[in-house]
């Protein structure tokens, strides 16, 4: 029987395989910036592993779609904070976006790289620093050196690995996607509270 994470995976790797591939990568990156769930990860690693000659302009294509869709998010959060707070309140992350306008009051520039390089929902801190009027351009460059160094690692070790890592990453798929929920929900609880 495949577990979730198989079915996902492969999946992936036939969108991978599409010839709209990339459009697909970064409308995804785009919107999970902004206000969709699921990180680009998802697709990054896959398409870089089936085309691992390709790895470094699937993370380039990710990096910029991912910081237009940070300044959406800082946008919506600069212009529309009142609207788009009781949102984020009925979804769940009213301590996460409190939790963000402290960090951002406290550290500014530091936060937003960090958020871009961690698996905190990176979307949380874009509309934070727009409804607290952080500057745009730090709030750019911290977005381009986090989004770019977690998706160029990305994809450098799956591209490095490549055919001899897709065997045993198909294999163990699930046990990886299971273990990285559980570290999720671990560090938001450390993160969190």
């Amino acid at each position: 029987m495949m577990g979730p994470f198989t079915r996902l995976y492969l999946f992936t790797l036939r969108l991978a395989a599409h010839r709209h591939a990339p459009r697909y990568l970064a409308g995804l990156s785009f919107a999970e910036s902004s206000f969709f769930p699921i990180p680009p990860d998802v697709m990054l690693m896959p398409m870089a592993l089936a085309r691992p000659n390709m790895a470094m302009r699937f993370a380039l294509i990710t990096t910029v779609s991912s910081v237009l869709g940070g300044v959406l998010g800082y946008v919506l959060g600069f212009f529309a904070m009142e609207l788009v707070e009781p949102v984020i309140v009925t979804a769940g992350y009213e301590g996460e976006l409190q939790r963000a306008r402290e960090w951002f009051l406290a550290y500014g520039f530091w936060v937003v790289l960090i958020a871009g390089f961690s698996p905190i929902p990176y979307k949380l801190f874009t509309i934070a620093a727009g409804g607290l009027a952080l500057p745009l351009l730090p709030f750019v460059l911290a977005s381009l050196v986090g989004r770019g160094s977690r998706f160029f690692l990305v994809a450098a070790l799956v591209g490095w690995g490549g055919p001899r890592l897709e065997p045993y990453l198909k294999r163990y798929i699930d046990w990886i996607g299971w273990a990285t929920v559980a570290l999720l929900v671990i560090a938001y609880f450390v993160l969190m509270h």
